[in-house]
């Protein structure tokens, strides 16, 4: 598995574009076409966005500073993001998918994000090493991808 990109940024909205672009540039790199892409960067942005929203619901200290790395890496068969923060521990894997058939007024608040990404990307895994969440959005290179 070959690393394409590390970078690490302070877990703030301001950051957000440049994050997702990084992914998004991976992406083609890899020959994704631009439907894909898309998708792609709207996973790495649900994701991002949760990071930056939940993780850190405490303001950092003096001198502190909340970080997201993020780490695009492929082989010929995949290509991988990995998100990794040490915010609270969070396993996206582990919810339940929201009843999208459901009357909007009847429908639980959140959630949709965590299904969005799950849709978008062909796997989601999730572990907790060393007091930090690390998340693996997976893609299927070519013909063995979700087809959309």
């Amino acid at each position: 598995m070959n690393t394409l990109f590390t970078v690490a940024l302070p877990a703030k909205l301001e950051n957000l574009e440049r994050m997702v672009k990084s992914v998004s540039d991976c992406a083609r790199e890899q020959g994704f076409e631009q439907k894909r892409t898309l998708e792609i960067e709207l996973a790495a942005e649900e994701a991002l966005v949760n990071i930056i929203h939940y993780s850190y619901p405490e303001k950092p200290g003096p001198g502190t500073v909340h970080q997201v790395e993020i780490i695009c890496r492929a082989d010929e068969d995949r290509f991988i993001i990995e998100l990794i923060d040490s915010g609270i521990a969070f396993d996206m894997t582990s919810l339940s998918d929201p009843d999208v058939d459901a009357k909007r007024d009847e429908r639980k608040i959140g959630g949709l994000g965590v299904f969005l990404i799950k849709k978008m990307v062909d796997e989601v895994k999730y572990r907790r090493e060393k007091d930090r969440n690390i998340l693996d959005l997976i893609i299927v290179k070519g013909v063995k991808g979700k087809q959309r």
